[in-house]
């Protein structure tokens, strides 16, 4: 070996024993940490429990479930469209959920009735519509997902008015300034009120909708699936096609349409649900 070469190192194995107090020692550490670790989130969880409710959920995670929905809010829009999808890959519709349809609705007796119109042009503020009125507006078909927030979904060809065009036919009051005037458009989308609140004919059953989402072009006041008119299950004589939202706002037997600029009451939201259950 020259003199510029390197002397190899020589490796000494480590003593049984000290290996054995090392292998201690990180066992003591591990347990600590994850004995504060527990405690740390025992002592969590307590304290949200603890913690004044609303709606029936402590305040931190209603607050923690409001930011989340104003995220999915800001993200979703007029420009998000669900996926569609062709003819053949139509699947089995399946019935789930029939809060508001305890009775068997008569179609020739059904009208939809509908307050907060416009009343400028000397129309009344409340007004009824019929199943031909909804049928004269120009029909849409669009095959769309269903997905229920269970976690089970299907694909359905659905036909129907666009709520859009409904409200451009049936103008809704617009609101006004500090004296009264209607406001402007913006962007050239007429000043709507903020939400719009749906019902059964019996009440039981209810949504509500941001008017973004009640604007959305593939937001139908459906009455046809798969090319026949709806069944009693399925919300006859006409329901809420939304396929940017989860089934609990697709709301069946439209009875009541309100427009409003406060948030409405919505049937699964005040269960502690997501109140825009937005996909």
């Amino acid at each position: 070996m020259t003199a510029n070469e390197e002397q190899p190192i020589k490796l000494t194995p480590p003593d049984d024993s000290d290996v054995e107090q090392q292998m201690r020692r990180m066992s003591r550490r591990s347990l600590v940490k994850g004995a504060v670790g527990i405690a740390f989130v025992l002592g969590a969880r307590h304290w949200v429990d603890t913690r004044r409710t609303r709606q029936g959920i402590p305040w931190p995670l209603r607050r923690a479930l409001q930011v989340n929905e104003e995220i999915w809010h800001d993200f979703a829009s007029t420009g998000h469209l669900a996926p569609t999808f062709r003819s053949t890959q139509i699947t089995r519709a399946r019935t789930n959920g029939d809060v508001g349809l305890s009775d068997i609705q008569d179609l020739s007796t059904w009208t939809l009735k509908v307050s907060g119109l416009d009343t400028s042009t000397g129309d009344p503020d409340t007004r009824s519509f019929t199943l031909d009125d909804i049928k004269k507006l120009p029909a849409h078909t669009i095959i769309t997902q269903f997905k229920c927030i269970e976690g089970w979904s299907y694909i359905m060809s659905w036909r129907g008015a666009r709520l859009v065009d409904f409200m451009e036919k049936y103008s809704p009051a617009l609101k006004t300034d500090d004296s009264g005037n209607p406001l402007p458009p913006v962007n050239g989308v007429p000043a709507y009120p903020n939400f719009v609140s749906m019902s059964t004919p019996d009440k039981q059953y209810f949504v509500g909708l941001d008017m973004q989402s009640a604007r959305h072009p593939q937001t139908l006041l459906c009455y046809e699936m798969n090319g026949k008119p709806l069944t009693q299950e399925h919300g006859a004589p006409l329901r809420l096609i939304i396929p940017v939202k989860y089934g609990v706002k697709n709301i069946k037997r439209i009875g009541n349409i309100h427009y409003t600029n406060q948030r409405p009451a919505d049937y699964w939201a005040e269960q502690g649900y997501d109140w825009y259950a937005e996909l």
